[in-house]
């Protein structure tokens, strides 16, 4: 069966491929707007861990309307919660069986909730899995240890092809710097270079 796993070239992400890949044939799949070229961070790590690998084009309106929510609510919750539900929707659209993410069970954001889950499985006829929605942060980060090669910094300098990265770029674009240290608050990503 073909799963589409939604991939940043970040830990989570990663390792819910490696956990599917036993039982499906996995493609990871990034999801981007076109904003940046920030995309080719994930490919490269689909490269050095051995999967297959697409881009999934997003609308351009769900991006606009996305940063006008951080802008609004001051910080990026909705607006990547808003972007992630409508790259859901987009790879259950490109003939997969299943869909998956990295989410897990402490994620502020991200989240999918069970009838946003039983919602999307319905309407398209496919399965929507999220393998790490068991553990928290501490459960993936012992696992992560001894299962992937992984670079971790501040959001601001690690390479990586979430979502975050291109409505980032887009803030910026429309009211400067600031706007950054505003709307987003410090912390840290990952972005994986090997499998273990």
């Amino acid at each position: 069966m073909r799963l589409g796993v939604l991939y940043s070239g970040g830990k989570d992400s990663t390792l819910a491929a490696v956990l599917l890949d036993r039982f499906y044939d996995v493609t990871l799949v990034t999801a981007h707007f076109g904003v940046t070229d920030d995309w080719k961070h994930a490919r490269a790590t689909a490269r050095a861990t051995d999967f297959p690998f697409e881009r999934l084009q997003l609308e351009p309106d769900v991006a606009e309307e996305a940063v006008d929510r951080i802008r609004e609510d001051g910080f990026p919750r909705n607006g990547i919660q808003l972007v992630h539900q409508h790259a859901l929707e987009r790879a259950a659209e490109e003939g997969y069986d299943a869909v998956a993410d990295g989410t897990r069970r402490d994620d502020r954001v991200p989240t999918v909730s069970r009838a946003q889950a039983q919602s999307l499985e319905d309407r398209h006829g496919i399965d929507y899995i999220a393998p790490l929605s068991g553990f928290g942060r501490t459960a993936v980060d012992r696992i992560v240890e001894d299962t992937l090669d992984v670079t971790v910094g501040p959001s601001e300098e690690i390479t990586r092809a979430d979502y975050e990265a291109e409505l980032r770029a887009l803030l910026v674009e429309a009211d400067g710097e600031a706007a950054i240290e505003e709307c987003f608050p410090d912390h840290e990503q990952t972005y994986v270079t090997d499998l273990r």
